[in-house]
């Protein structure tokens, strides 16, 4: 394979991993409105989207493997194509996430919510930006982009919080409405989840752009030799 080749199947791998983070995003947005309008076909069109998700990340792995195979790429060009591999795995589980929150969703389908629904919607807003903002750092190798997505995670955390301490206090003067309690603690936990996903996915970003990467993502310290060495 000539570079001008491999270049080309780079750029394709750039535009496959943009595609993948749209359809997160949407993923992202239908489930947020289907648990604040309680619409059981919003909801259902998340779940579909997963199915997508899971289907484009089967696709661009093998797009890497084989890049990986048939180029066999060194420094720059390896810490892209690995960073892409994993970047598609914590997509995928963002993809599990919104779809595991649309079942609650439709759960909960028909009984009026014990709370008005302020923060989580918030922290759908930001975990979406959180996404979009990794995928746009990678194809414009931008490191300032991922610092600010990484930044992002703490707001998102701190919504979190908040959900749980106000779900806390409702039960605690109200015990009877624990069970949907629980429901929208999980929804609140899957959001926070997202945006973990969206924050491993801007580490390995900035490790593809300058081959560093916190010690907690990086595996092994076998597997770091392997790759700094590469």
């Amino acid at each position: 394979m000539t570079r001008l080749s491999f270049d080309g199947q780079l750029s394709e791998l750039n535009q496959s991993l943009i595609e993948m983070g749209a359809l997160i995003e949407t993923a992202i947005t239908l489930t947020c409105k289907a648990l604040v309008t309680q619409s059981v076909e919003l909801a259902d069109e998340a779940i579909r989207c997963d199915r997508e998700i899971d289907d484009m990340e089967k696709e661009i792995e093998h797009r890497c493997l084989k890049l990986l195979l048939q180029q066999q790429p060194v420094a720059r060009d390896l810490r892209m194509v690995s960073a892409a591999l994993k970047m598609i795995t914590d997509m995928e589980r963002i993809g599990d996430q919104a779809s595991d929150i649309a079942e609650i969703t439709i759960s909960m389908a028909g009984q009026p919510y014990i709370k008005k629904l302020e923060h989580i919607p918030a922290m759908a807003q930001a975990t979406v930006r959180m996404v979009t903002d990794s995928i746009d750092a990678f194809v414009k190798k931008d490191i300032q982009l991922t610092r600010s997505v990484i930044a992002a995670d703490t707001e998102v955390d701190r919504l979190f919080q908040t959900v749980k301490a106000e779900l806390k206090d409702l039960v605690r003067h109200n015990p009877d409405h624990i069970e949907q309690a629980i429901d929208l603690l999980m929804i609140a936990k899957y959001f926070e989840r997202i945006g973990d996903h969206a924050e491993n996915i801007a580490e390995w970003v900035e490790f593809s752009i300058t081959g560093k990467k916190p010690v907690k993502f990086w595996g092994t310290p076998k597997e770091r030799r392997e790759i700094e060495e590469a």
